[in-house]
């Protein structure tokens, strides 16, 4: 799978979405007249959408249905679409960008090369605003300390404890967050194998093939007890923290420094994980999740 951009003389007329977050950003960008068809899951923004059609899930895309509308670009995310599914399409002979953003910058980096292929100035103009709007947000946390934060994206159960998973310092969420002053508890943490070695209670082994990718570690109550965050983050995506959830943590993990402060926040999920023009919307949100919400040493 390549994941080199494809050039183009001329805009590409059709274009296949298989990322929510892409989606937006076309349409965001002015670019979504030629948008033809996107996933189940492609959500925003909504009235424009609507009478598109739908070609199954990330996972599950349908390529006989997406090589039906003659895409002359299909886009596609190395996390959220399978191989199998990239190859599938490969192999039918469609032009597949790969994205794969593991920082603010690498997402930027993909707006910018979107707007070459359809070689629009106001494009290039709103993300250059977007990205002086994150460096304010950089500079204005400078002379701040940093707040140690825990982030899961995925609770499950091991015997009678929950476990969470996080996730690192390769991942664009762990980037976008840092620029608000937000300080990783698990930032140097590796995903070890098999899930009991992950929780601290056996030897790791070598992960099979499907299990290769680290940057997302599942870590215990002890271990985040221990980590001691200032602030927690619980996302409505991937997996749908609620309420209920925020008031087990309140429970589970009294004593840190997050619950000490009453700073356990739900928060819409993809702000933390949809790369793109949504770097827009999750500004103001986290800005005041550092700032204002934390309470003063």
């Amino acid at each position: 799978m390549n994941r080199t951009a494809p050039a183009f003389l001329e805009p590409p007329r059709r274009v296949v979405s298989l990322v929510p977050s892409f989606t937006e950003s076309l349409f965001d960008l002015g670019f979504g007249q030629a948008v033809v068809g996107v996933t189940d899951f492609c959500l925003h923004p909504t009235e424009k959408l609507k009478d598109l059609p739908r070609l199954g899930g990330t996972k599950n895309a349908r390529p006989a249905d997406i090589q039906a509308l003659q895409p002359d670009l299909v886009v596609a995310n190395q996390e959220e679409n399978t191989p199998q599914g990239i190859r599938a399409l490969e192999q039918a002979g469609l032009t597949v960008w790969l994205t794969f953003p593991q920082s603010v910058a690498e997402a930027l980096l993909d707006l910018r090369t979107l707007s070459d292929m359809f070689q629009s100035r106001n494009a290039y103009i709103a993300i250059d605003m977007l990205e002086r709007s994150l460096d304010f947000a950089r500079a204005a946390r400078e002379d701040l300390p940093p707040i140690r934060y825990f982030c899961p994206i995925w609770q499950g159960q091991s015997g009678a404890e929950n476990w969470y998973m996080t996730f690192n310092h390769q991942t664009y969420m762990h980037d976008l967050l840092a620029y608000f002053g937000g300080q990783n508890c698990f930032a140097d943490r590796v995903r070890r194998h098999p899930l009991e070695a992950d929780l601290g209670l056996a030897p790791p082994q070598p992960a099979p093939e499907t299990e290769v990718d680290t940057r997302y570690p599942r870590v215990s109550l002890s271990e985040i007890r221990a980590a001691d965050p200032e602030i927690i983050l619980l996302p409505s995506e991937p997996f749908e923290f609620n309420e209920t959830h925020r008031q087990q943590l309140l429970e589970t993990l009294a004593g840190t420094s997050a619950v000490k402060n009453n700073c356990i926040h739900l928060l819409d999920g993809s702000l933390l994980t949809w790369h793109g023009t949504r770097i827009g919307k999750a500004l103001p949100v986290l800005e005041e999740l550092f700032t204002s919400d934390y309470p003063a040493e």
